[in-house]
């Protein structure tokens, strides 16, 4: 369940010892900060909060007009600067749209898309001010983690929106310096948060924290503290289904014959979950959760039974984003024994079967079939486990925290000349903690691809972004990956910011004598892959995917 973020009172006993605290300690670190005798407080404050910053002169000149010497207050004041930044983007879309030429339908649509976007972005960071506003510095700096998955959604807006231009195109260079400052600013917030307690420390604030980071005990998958009633609930069999609120058949024998119109009976005031069974069936339409509709559970009769399918594409006229067969906005969704699909094939370029930007988002027992960008893990904490992912060319993408778990990821022919890539990740800044993680998996060719499996390139992934982040571990890799394993985006850009690792995978394709020669590809050890295990990438994993009932690994297996 998606819980309310508990108010203490805490920061009301620190905002003495902040001013305090920042006097005294200011002058004990001259050394690492220079001379700021001749600084006001607050500047004093704002310079050494901005410390482990990338963006420091931006840092500097933001939260400097902070009237404030409270570390939690300059985190907000940073924040409200970068809603300030992403208005002013929305109103350059705004503008824009008036001035596209007639008939340029696919800079006009990419123009509404970043409203749409941008809008989002700023709802969603108007959440963001509400909580720390709720919050105690104690509080925010427990879930100091959370706070960043929230904040690196706000660069994931932005990205899709740049991403929707097509590169030849001028206004996307003019949209993309616009949002680029809203992105230094967050990415400074998000380096803030990271080294929190430190900061704080260095205020002279000692908060004696407890391990955020301890992993919860469990029995036979699930954790020990989950009651009986969630279990009853959730953690059940595909042959003892959860009583629903809804149910949907093609064959008019459910309450409603489209998945669209039971989501649009979501109650209102609801408290608890929203069980939608979608009996089987294949169902052609665009399927929508929207953001205020949190908390859905959704389950079919099988991967291959009930299936959500589509055709819309690039090549048709559709931007990527828009392309999902299959939608998530709102927080808390859980899918079971599903399918999604989008047959536009590999002439439809660009099209997603499956898009997810739901926090705390759980997929068990799901099939997502397409070709070029099945799997869109557009932001937020998101978990896969016992599914199956086919597709060509950057099949699993997107920009936020995913982890795919004992799946089967299937590698489909592509067009003639064309070459398999199975990850794209849109890690975008250095202070994201974002990234994708394939564990405990399986990568193997189609039937189709079978002949041609060595022939026709296929790789594990490739930078799409400045800062792409991608762990495959202890996966079994089949021996149509090629040896060097991953790939160049264009030449040798962002071979230097990214994170691509390695570690304890098995077959023929896991061989990495002769992988390619970067300095930012890592072939880990146990403890090296720790931080990519599920009890520990993906914040407060235990509980909410514990909840969701299905087995899942916060460690390693075995």
């Amino acid at each position: 369940m998606i819980g309310k973020i508990v108010v203490s009172g805490f920061s009301l006993l620190l905002v003495v010892g902040v001013v305090i605290g920042v006097i005294a300690t200011v002058n004990r670190t001259e050394e690492g900060l220079g001379n700021m005798h001749n600084l006001s407080p607050q500047m004093k404050a704002a310079t050494q909060i901005c410390q482990p910053t990338n963006y420091k002169e931006v840092c500097t000149k933001t939260l400097g007009d902070v009237n404030s010497t409270d570390p939690k207050q300059l985190i907000k004041g940073g924040i409200l600067a970068i809603s300030e930044s992403l208005t002013k983007s929305l109103n350059l879309s705004n503008d824009l749209i008036v001035k596209v030429k007639e008939g340029d339908n696919r800079t006009k649509t990419s123009l509404n898309d970043c409203k749409t976007l941008l809008n989002d972005a700023k709802e969603e960071l108007d959440d963001i001010i509400e909580k720390v506003s709720q919050v105690s510095l104690k509080d925010l700096t427990e879930q100091a983690d959370e706070f960043r998955i929230w904040l690196s959604s706000i660069i994931s807006y932005n990205e899709l929106c740049i991403d929707g231009f097509e590169d030849t195109n001028d206004l996307k260079a003019t949209i993309s310096n616009s949002t680029e400052y809203a992105n230094e600013l967050t990415d400074n917030i998000l380096e803030m948060l990271a080294g929190f307690s430190k900061i704080l420390h260095s205020f002279g604030l000692q908060l004696n924290l407890p391990n955020s980071r301890r992993l919860l005990e469990e029995d036979n998958g699930f954790p020990t503290w989950l009651s009986a009633a969630d279990r009853k609930l959730l953690a059940v069999k595909d042959t003892n289904r959860p009583k629903p609120n809804a149910v949907v058949a093609k064959d008019g024998s459910g309450q409603y014959k489209s998945i669209n119109a039971a989501i649009n009976a979501y109650p209102a005031n609801l408290k608890g979950r929203y069980v939608i069974y979608v009996k089987a069936g294949i169902y052609n339409e665009e399927v929508k959760v929207p953001k205020k509709m949190p908390n859905i559970f959704m389950y079919g009769d099988g991967p291959r039974r009930t299936i959500v399918t589509g055709k819309k594409s690039f090549a048709g006229g559709i931007n990527t984003f828009n392309t999902a067969s299959f939608a998530v906005d709102s927080d808390g969704f859980i899918g079971r024994s599903m399918g999604f699909s989008n047959t536009a094939g590999p002439d439809g370029h660009q099209a997603v079967a499956l898009r997810v930007n739901s926090d705390m988002s759980v997929f068990y027992n799901c099939r997502m079939d397409g070709y070029q960008d099945t799997l869109l893990y557009q932001a937020k904490r998101q978990f896969y486990r016992n599914c199956v992912i086919s597709g060509t060319i950057d099949f699993l993408f997107g920009y936020g925290a995913a982890i795919i778990q004992n799946s089967l990821i299937i590698v489909r022919k592509p067009n003639p000349n064309q070459f398999n890539t199975v990850t794209a990740d849109g890690r975008k800044e250095k202070g994201q903690n974002t990234g994708l993680v394939i564990h405990n998996c399986r990568i193997v060719p189609e039937e189709k691809l079978t002949p041609q499996r060595l022939t026709t390139k296929t790789y594990l992934g490739r930078p799409w972004k400045a800062y792409s982040r991608t762990v495959v571990m202890q996966s079994q890799l089949g021996d149509l990956i090629q040896p060097q394993g991953w790939k160049e985006w264009i030449g040798s850009q962002f071979l230097d910011t990214i994170y691509y690792a390695e570690y304890a995978n098995t077959g023929p394709g896991a061989n990495t004598a002769r992988r390619i020669k970067w300095k930012t590809l890592h072939f880990l050890n146990r403890q090296g892959a720790q931080p990519f295990t599920a009890g520990t990438f993906l914040p407060q994993s235990p509980q909410w995917i514990g909840a969701a009932g299905v087995p899942f690994l916060t460690g390693f297996k075995n």
